[in-house]
C-alpha cells in the first residue's frame, strides 16, 4: 500500500486485510525500490519452495487439514478459515512442537518482519482458536510458549 495514512492502526488494517507492504506518503524513491525488491526476493523464495505432495492431509485428534483442497474439518464438520488462518495453521502442523516466534510467523506467513505488528499474529491466533478449539482459553492444538511464540501440539509430547 502506497498510502498519506500514517497511524499504527491504519497500517496495521491495511497488512491485515492483506497488503505485503505499507509506504506513507512522504516517501523516497530509493526506499520504494527496496521495498520492490524485497517483495521480489520473497516472490522467488515461495515460488521455489517445495510444495506439499498430492493427498497431503494433517490429522490430529478431531482436526483434519487437507492441504491441496485448502480444506480444515473438526469432527468432521468443515471449518471456515481465512487464507492467512490457513496458512498459519498449516505453517504449524507442518512442524509440530516446533516454537515460532511472531516475528518468525510474519516472516514465514506474511511475508515480512517488523516488531510493531506482531499483535497481527496474536489476532490471528485467537481467531483461529476459535474456530477450532472446543475451549480457547485452553487449547489442545496452536499452544502459547509463554515469553517466547507458539507452537502447534506434538502428539510425541503427549
Amino acid at each position: 500500500m502506497l498510502t498519506a495514512r500514517s497511524t499504527e492502526v491504519d497500517r496495521v488494517v491495511g497488512l491485515e486485510l492483506g497488503a505485503d507492504d505499507y509506504l506513507t506518503k512522504p516517501f523516497s524513491v530509493p526506499e520504494l525500490l527496496a521495498r520492490v525488491k524485497a517483495l521480489f526476493r520473497r516472490a522467488e523464495v515461495y515460488a521455489s519452495r517445495d510444495q506439499p505432495s498430492n493427498g497431503s492431509a494433517f490429522a490430529i485428534d478431531d482436526l483434519t487439514i487437507d492441504v491441496d483442497r485448502r480444506r480444515v474439518t473438526l469432527g468432521g464438520a468443515p471449518v471456515a478459515l481465512t487464507a492467512k488462518e490457513f496458512d498459519l495453521l498449516l505453517r504449524f502442523a507442518e512442524h509440530p512442537g516446533r516454537v515460532y516466534t511472531r516475528t518468525q510467523l510474519l516472516d514465514l506467513v506474511w511475508g515480512y518482519s517488523h516488531d510493531g505488528y506482531g499483535h497481527t499474529v496474536n489476532s490471528h491466533i485467537n481467531r483461529l482458536r476459535s474456530k477450532i478449539e472446543r475451549d480457547p482459553t485452553a487449547p489442545r492444538f496452536v499452544l502459547t510458549v509463554w515469553g517466547v511464540g507458539y507452537k502447534f501440539r506434538d502428539v510425541r509430547d503427549g
